[in-house]
């Protein structure tokens, strides 16, 4: 069976690593599995290719935000891509992510319809029917216009625009299954156009040889936590307005008084202000210290504005560490109680009262428990999901 898998990067950001992962457990089996993608390094490993060109990526991005037209650029990339896929001729086309400025999108996918090839499509996010936001939120705490939504446009929104060219090149394809990471955002694409097409739910699964409880006494000494309750957050933009910093640092200040004390990892250097029981750190690509700091944590805090079905929950959880909430999106959907402790958006006041009063039950007491729950989301579990998919009617 020869696959090719088609993302926005390989190897890094959360995607990336996913296809990546597919790649080397799909050769690994014996198969022939290819990459196709747009944007990052080049990598010179067998049947991967990056289609994009980085200047042409620049110019689409200008003209998204002049034009407010998204995925209707990069003629000469997408031309690459098309004939790699020629060449390639592969049984599977698993895509990710197709938007990010770096391929014509109706183009492609209207060269795909055309081959009697089966499709699987990722949806990690809600950009093809929404055609704005990775995951769109019309929360009330964002006050601006959908033009400040990514794709970010200057003066002109054209989102449905593209959306409604999306359904046209949809409508072309009739054999192509939709994975979803998490039930949330199944049961929205279910309400959409896209609901005639087979809508299927694969969670995300980590490296659990990396995410596992580690020895972080280190940690203790190196920050001077001796005798504190930790509380984690991390995202790769923690203050930026859909990922909650701001709530966290709020929460920091109704807890001032008591041993928690708050990390942050993924803040910017003096984006805030210094806080006596927050520790700020910059974002880190090393996973191995990200363990390191999810196993020292009593608890992991999510606050995001909406999430799909978060990948820092689940690195968490395989660390040993319970997580605590908002209510919003997929993310109640990583852990059940009391491995997980989910609260009504922005009810900051109810978190509180959790922590100081109701919150009485050690880390070490369900740590093991919380770790077997946690080995549905290995790595190998999503893996084997796919490949399955890939080979049914085969």
């Amino acid at each position: 069976m020869r696959v090719l898998l088609i993302d926005v990067t390989c190897k890094v950001g959360s995607t990336g690593k996913i296809v990546y992962d597919l790649y080397t457990e799909l050769n690994n089996q014996g198969h022939i599995a290819g990459i196709a993608f747009g944007r990052g390094p080049v990598i010179n490993e067998p049947n991967i290719f990056k289609f994009g060109i980085d200047m042409e990526t620049a110019f689409h991005a200008l003209m998204n935000r002049v034009t407010g037209v998204h995925g209707s650029f990069s003629l000469i990339s997408t031309i690459r891509l098309i004939r790699f896929i020629e060449k390639f001729n592969p049984d599977v086309i698993h895509i990710h992510e197709l938007h990010g400025y770096f391929v014509n999108i109706n183009m492609v996918m209207n060269f795909i319809s055309k081959r009697n090839i089966k499709v699987i499509w990722t949806f990690h996010c809600e950009y093809m029917y929404e055609g704005k936001g990775h995951v769109y939120s019309d929360s009330e705490d964002l006050h601006w216009s959908r033009k400040r939504e990514y794709p970010k446009s200057l003066l002109l929104d054209f989102s449905k625009w593209n959306v409604k060219r999306y359904k046209k090149s949809f409508e072309k394809f009739n054999d192509l299954i939709i994975v979803s990471p998490s039930n949330w955002l199944a049961n929205r694409i279910k309400n959409t156009y896209l609901n005639r097409f087979d809508i299927r739910v694969i969670n995300n699964g980590i490296n659990q040889e990396i995410f596992k409880p580690k020895d972080a006494s280190y940690l203790i000494q190196k920050h001077c936590l001796f005798n504190k309750k930790i509380v984690l957050s991390v995202a790769p933009n923690l203050m930026g307005e859909r990922k909650g910093g701001k709530r966290v640092l709020e929460l920091a200040n109704m807890l001032k008084d008591t041993p928690y004390h708050f990390i942050l990892i993924g803040v910017k250097e003096d984006e805030v202000e210094q806080h006596d029981n927050v520790l700020m750190i910059p974002r880190t690509e090393n996973q191995s210290i990200l363990a390191d700091y999810y196993s020292l944590a009593d608890i992991f805090l999510i606050l995001s504005v909406r999430e799909n079905f978060p990948t820092t929950c689940i690195e968490s959880l395989s660390c040993g560490t319970p997580i605590v909430g908002f209510d919003t999106g997929g993310t109640s959907e990583t852990a059940v109680y009391p491995y997980g402790k989910f609260f009504e958006y922005a009810n900051l006041n109810e978190i509180k009262e959790y922590l100081i009063s109701d919150f009485v039950m050690n880390k070490e007491t369900i740590t093991n428990s919380i770790i077997d729950y946690s080995k549905k989301y290995s790595k190998m579990n999503m893996l084997d999901s796919y490949i399955q998919l890939y080979l049914i009617g085969d």
